[in-house]
């Protein structure tokens, strides 16, 4: 939903017509006829921002202004004046006004100012939600970005199995974030001052396994890709969990682990043990409401490094960017958002200048891909759950040159 402009003007044919104007661009508008009237919504809370006449009885626009500073420095303040006045306009930037406008402006002018304001003020209250939370101490909601039911859920997951004194599985698709969730889970347990290792369970000896839970003592050790440790070590690592003297054992996988024991890859007994206290991280394709919050996060934190101003991200970027498929899932999405950031060309900006036409296409294909990953290729079940005669399913996997034995 679109953040308000909060209007402040003494004049009502003014105040009319600039709230027509703004309400033609969908922006929901708070009118006031003075500073007394608008004093009440100018609050640190506000999500919007504040378009202001210059010149009012009483308190006019730089008291409006100070008094928005005073209670909120980030809260832009756009004035407006009906005399073209450089001393007056310099004082307000001086000041700092977000933006000058000279009265009559035209709309054009006036909507492109309150959308740059809108997009800074957002900014502004990103970051200072992102602050509160690190504040806070919450590992998970300093980690485990997203705003979609299951990255809440996943978040809640992982605070009730940081709590348990047992050792942990946490599976999910190539690129989730598998080991960001270990590290959430040990910072949200009862040791989270303590070390925190990562390793590679392929390929890991016995002496190197008993190596790395000497160096993680008192504290936890992630061991990924635990459907292909050696045998010998899942010997060594039975072994010790039965003393149940040692750090914390988390345990990754992206593979199904049963289908590691029926291979013989995988001990029947570690996988009894693991399977008790699992956490399930959901792919981009479960959550797509989340890749727009992530894009973000990505290019600000890659901007920040790169020490670049983070670009803008336009809904051409976004409307490409949710209709790509995501098999990488956040480790993909994370290197196109490093891309985007340094200016990089990539998939991400390939929809820009498409028509509508095209983009919902994309966004179409993508569905029909998912649910036939989902079904393993079974066009008919993936018919049937997306609602579609069958016919009209084969039409499109034609026109879109699906084909469904390459998701079996």
């Amino acid at each position: 939903m679109t953040a308000p402009v909060l209007v402040v003007d003494d004049d009502p044919i003014v105040r009319e017509a600039l709230t027509q104007t703004l309400e033609l661009e969908e922006f929901p508008v708070i009118s006031a006829g003075s500073f007394v009237e608008a004093k009440d919504h100018i609050t640190p809370a506000f999500a919007g921002v504040i378009l202001s006449d210059m010149r009012m009885p009483g308190r006019d626009g730089f008291h409006l202004l100070q008094f928005t500073r005073d209670t909120d420095a980030e809260l832009p303040v756009i004035l407006l004046t009906g005399e073209g006045d450089i001393p007056m306009a310099v004082r307000a930037m001086t000041q700092g006004a977000f933006g000058f406008l000279e009265k009559p402006c035209a709309p054009a002018e006036l909507i492109a100012v309150i959308d740059r304001a809108q997009k800074a003020r957002a900014m502004a209250l990103e970051n200072r939600h992102l602050k509160a939370q690190l504040e806070t101490g919450d590992a998970a909601a300093r980690i485990l970005y997203g705003t979609s039911p299951q990255a809440e859920a996943l978040r809640h997951r992982a605070r009730s199995v940081a709590r348990i004194n047992a050792e942990v599985l946490i599976s999910g698709p190539p690129g989730a974030g598998i080991s960001k969730v270990a590290e959430v889970i040990h910072l949200c347990g009862a040791r989270p001052e303590g070390p925190f290792a990562k390793h590679t369970a392929a390929g890991m000896d016995p002496t190197a396994f008993a190596a790395a839970i000497d160096d993680t003592h008192g504290g936890s050790l992630f061991l990924d890709e635990v459907q292909s440790m050696p045998m010998q070590t899942q010997f060594a690592l039975l072994t010790l969990l039965e003393t149940g003297e040692h750090p914390r054992l988390i345990f990754g996988s992206a593979a199904p682990l049963d289908d590691a024991v029926q291979s013989g890859a995988l001990h029947a007994d570690l996988y009894y043990r693991l399977e008790a206290l699992q956490v399930r991280i959901p792919g981009l394709s479960e959550r797509p409401e989340d890749i727009p919050v992530l894009f973000r996060h990505y290019v600000a934190q890659a901007a920040e490094q790169a020490g670049l101003d983070a670009p803008e991200i336009t809904s051409d970027v976004i409307s490409s960017l949710m209709a790509q498929e995501w098999p990488g899932n956040a480790r993909a999405l994370m290197s196109a958002a490093m891309r985007f950031a340094l200016g990089l060309p990539g998939e991400e900006t390939q929809s820009a200048g498409l028509g509508l036409a095209e983009q919902m296409a994309q966004v179409e294909r993508s569905l029909l891909a998912e649910a036939l990953r989902k079904h393993q290729g079974r066009a008919a079940a993936a018919a049937e759950a997306m609602r579609l005669p069958r016919k009209t399913m084969y039409d499109k996997l034609a026109k879109y040159g699906l084909k469904p034995e390459n998701f079996r």
